[in-house]
């Protein structure tokens, strides 16, 4: 019997002590008001309990994922406080440009409070009047030095003429505008926009896609919606597998620019294009399926630079000229895939990159992979001679993946394509070894689906080498039209001529190009 009792009374101590250890667990928790949007502020409250550290250090990123450039959103933040739950202030300093260290005395919470003024336009900016809020979340909520990976719970508070919150992030059932973030990587890739917008939404293999629009009145929603569900499925058929429970189209209104994330996508848009002709809405659909891409290419396919982050400073790769230049490439596939677009558009919108890329003289000085490392530096903040000495990864890099698809094809019969790359590098690299890929793995996989040495595609992207289309069309039964355009007073600058590039189908093709060509494009 006395032993019996000994053992109850530890089993009883084990579990005080255990919860004890649960009730002590750290907790994040934010609440964001927007009361007087007409100021520009956002008013912030972080609750942290449980970390009982002497000193607590507070970071707001510089910059946000899928923005190459600082930022510096610590320019945005006033009036700072820190204190216990009973209301004790606590001193503090700002020891770095993004960095508030509290003297915590190991107080079991510390509350910190702050003000962000919100009133830049853009997709990676938070901004907020009278009209809406946007919430770029890097921009807006600190974390803990060292504690990216601790879950974290938001809580709005919506200006009162306000009714609807459209985000990426997970609500809390049973709680009004409560959303939680598994971390902190997870919360910064996840927008908010807030206000009147209406939403749609349509399912794809039981999944939701919600589409927020902020001036529906102004498009054919209808048409719209059922274009975006043909792209969603396109992207999902050619990838095999959805890897988010919800996903998120932010429609916002008049201005330029979208950025990605792993389950939603904020863009900028206008009726006009949409209404304007084809080849405009064709354009815009463009850019979402763009957008909508990167979800697999960048945030799941991804560079071993980019992620986890740091958020302190610039997160350098070589490897943009895949993450962003296959993503263009795969914006035009996708559409031709949905029915969108034909053979002739999908060939024009190559035929676009390509000369973007080629009819600059900067083609002869960066390469893809310099111009890749070099976008924190030279891409939002080019200077006056930019075009003469820099290229955009982008358009070269829709070029090289191009060129890699063919290629493939070709060396096995068409039984292999880049989407095949694709989906390797997504089942090895982001769900087996969950991480990115190094510059040389990249490659292994590229030759190892394609059976063969890549040497020349790689020398071209990491090279100003000039490219030898014509070889690869081939492949494909395709041509390209090198004629200078001579007819325009601005082709010839110096030595530099500028050509067309257009690309078109040949005449007569063998039976492998024409299987080619069926497996690039319908």
């Amino acid at each position: 019997m006395f032993r019996f009792q000994v053992f109850v009374v530890s089993f009883v101590v084990t579990l005080l002590i255990s919860f004890s250890a649960m009730s002590a667990a750290p907790r994040l928790r934010f609440k964001v008001s927007m009361q007087d949007p007409a100021s520009h502020y956002y008013h912030v409250e972080l609750r942290c309990e449980g970390f009982k550290k002497d000193k607590l250090n507070f970071k707001l990123p510089a910059w946000t994922p899928g923005y190459y450039w600082i930022m510096d959103f610590a320019k945005n933040v006033v009036r700072f406080k820190a204190e216990t739950a009973d209301g004790k202030i606590l001193a503090w300093d700002k020891v770095d440009k993004n960095n508030w260290e509290v003297n915590a005395a190991a107080a079991d919470v510390v509350v910190i409070s702050y003000d962000v003024f919100a009133n830049t336009h853009s997709v990676a900016d938070p901004f907020l009047d009278e009209s809406h809020a946007y919430i770029s979340t890097a921009g807006v909520f600190m974390h803990l030095a060292g504690e990216l990976n601790q879950p974290a719970e938001i809580v709005l508070q919506p200006y009162k003429k306000w009714t609807t919150v459209s985000t990426g992030l997970e609500p809390v059932a049973g709680k009004v505008y409560t959303y939680t973030a598994v971390n902190f990587d997870e919360l910064y890739d996840c927008p908010v926009y807030i206000g009147n917008q209406k939403t749609m939404s349509f399912e794809v293999k039981g999944i939701k896609h919600t589409i927020a629009m902020v001036d529906p009145a102004a498009f054919d929603t209808l048409r719209f919606a059922a274009d975006l569900k043909k792209i969603v499925v396109a992207g999902t058929d050619l990838m095999g597998d959805i890897p988010y429970q919800h996903y998120t189209f932010i429609i916002m209104g008049p201005g330029q620019g979208g950025l990605e994330h792993r389950n939603s996508t904020a863009v900028f848009s206008s009726p006009g294009y949409m209404m304007a002709n084809k080849a405009s809405y064709n354009g815009w659909l463009s850019f979402l399926a763009h957008e909508y891409f990167h979800l697999y290419n960048i945030k799941a396919i991804r560079p071993v630079a980019l992620g986890p982050f740091n958020y302190d400073k610039e997160n350098l790769t070589h490897m943009l000229w895949v993450s962003e230049g296959f993503t263009v490439y795969y914006e035009y596939i996708l559409q031709n895939k949905a029915g969108l677009i034909n053979k002739e558009e999908f060939l024009d919108f190559l035929t676009s990159s390509i000369t973007n890329y080629e009819n600059i003289p900067g083609h002869q000085l960066q390469s893809a992979t310099a111009s890749s490392y070099d976008t924190w530096i030279q891409f939002f903040n080019k200077n006056e001679n930019a075009a003469n000495t820099t290229i955009s990864y982008y358009d070269k890099g829709c070029a090289m993946g191009l060129l890699l698809d063919l290629k493939i094809r070709h060396e096995t019969g068409n039984k292999r394509s880049l989407d095949d790359v694709m989906r390797t590098l997504y089942k090895e690299y982001y769900q087996q070894k969950k991480r990115g890929f190094t510059d040389a793995e990249f490659r292994a996989v590229c030759e190892r689906i394609a059976g063969a040495n890549l040497e020349e595609i790689f020398t071209y992207a990491s090279t100003v080498k000039d490219i030898d289309y014509q070889k690869y069309l081939d492949y494909a039964g395709l041509k390209v039209d090198l004629s200078p355009l001579l007819s325009d007073k601005a082709s010839r600058e110096g030595d530099f001529v500028k050509r067309s590039f257009k690309l078109s189908i040949q005449e007569k093709l063998s039976g492998l190009q024409r299987n080619i060509l069926k497996g690039m494009m319908k």
